[in-house]
């Protein structure tokens, strides 16, 4: 009988990245013989779109009963231990990890990007999840610095972000080069930041100073709930459209789209993700700390501060960047292949700790 796995994570919640992370990893998985149940935001569109068995994320009671059927409860990655917005989502995969041990089942919590954790309860709740774990795996040193500063005990593996998993992007039928009007395309990663940083006129003036370069840019929407309002702001102040990628359902659809790009400018980390695995160098800008976690392993320098961030600023910044082109372009694909055998550690690890 097919070992069960019950995966948990910010998993159908209109957020790419967090998909990306999950599908990865059951990439990774590949023909290994298991049988995967998801828990979703979305349960009859991930059933859809991906063929997964679901069970409603909210639906503690159909959570419970799932539970009791699985051998392990794994968590793919991303950044779910931290208390920036809210102390709630610690709360609720440590709920998660506790209804499992009281089940008697591992608990696998892989690729995390551990924090940032501000508050008490955040670090205290933290903490006692991830001493709980029977396997912990991280995406980046500085994760596994921040759990040994929670006092956890065990000793995490590093890894990689899971989404390094996903498979080869099959060739376009749409030609090489994804331009509009004739102009290279820059793809733009936005998201709301700090309510004191106008994040709407910082990149509508950086579209236009795109524009008047030569480039067309393209804003790239990663959250359906957060990026769409403000891509639509951003044309409102710049009076006309801007050309965007809205409503993309799959991280493939992203990536198909992506590999036909001439650059990416990321202000979400796994827009810089997701442009490596098809050989885009990103430019990243500095929103939290795990960006330049990410763009230090990548070997693509600083990045970009958002903190006194202006659209001169960025265009420079970007200029500059694209100037060494053709040598970030190398550490890109040689840093990709590392990522996705780093990644490929934490289905090794799922395989050690549960047989098929």
């Amino acid at each position: 009988m097919a070992a069960h796995l019950l995966l948990a994570g910010y998993i159908g919640c209109g957020n790419i990245g967090d998909d990306a992370i999950a599908l990865g990893l059951v990439h990774g998985l590949g023909n290994a013989g298991y049988d995967i149940t998801v828990m979703t935001g979305r349960p009859e569109e991930t059933n859809r779109l991906y063929g997964f068995s679901v069970v409603d994320r909210r639906d503690f009671k159909a959570i419970e009963m799932q539970m009791e059927q699985c051998d392990a409860l794994v968590f793919p990655g991303g950044s779910i231990f931290q208390d920036v917005t809210s102390v709630k989502s610690v709360a609720y995969y440590s709920k998660l990890i506790g209804m499992a041990k009281k089940a008697k089942k591992k608990v696998l919590l892989l690729a995390q990007g551990v924090g940032p954790l501000d508050s008490f309860f955040g670090k205290r709740m933290a903490a006692s999840a991830f001493n709980d774990a029977d396997v912990i795996s991280v995406r980046d040193p500085e994760s596994i610095q921040t759990l040994k500063s929670l006092g956890v005990r065990k000793t995490p593996r590093l890894t990689a972000d899971s989404a390094f998993l996903l498979p080869p992007v099959q060739a376009s039928d749409e030609g090489q080069g994804f331009t509009v009007a004739g102009m290279k395309s820059v793809g733009i990663s936005v998201r709301p930041l700090d309510r004191k940083i106008d994040v709407a006129s910082i990149f509508g003036d950086f579209c236009r100073l795109l524009y008047q370069s030569g480039s067309m840019p393209v804003l790239i929407e990663m959250d359906r709930e957060e990026d769409g309002p403000l891509i639509a702001e951003i044309s409102k102040r710049q009076g006309g459209k801007i050309p965007d990628l809205r409503k993309l359902t799959t991280p493939m659809q992203l990536q198909q789209r992506m590999s036909r790009m001439d650059s990416i400018v990321g202000t979400r980390l796994h827009a810089g993700i997701l442009a490596a695995t098809v050989g885009i160098p990103p430019l990243m800008v500095n929103y939290d700390p795990k960006v330049a976690a990410f763009s230090k392993m990548m070997e693509l320098g600083t990045p970009l501060a958002v903190q006194g961030l202006t659209a001169q600023r960025l265009m420079d910044t970007f200029t500059s960047f694209q100037r060494d082109r053709e040598r970030n372009g190398r550490i890109v694909e040689r840093k990709r292949e590392e990522m996705r055998k780093l990644a490929q550690l934490n289905v090794e690890l799922i395989f050690d700790a549960v047989r098929a």
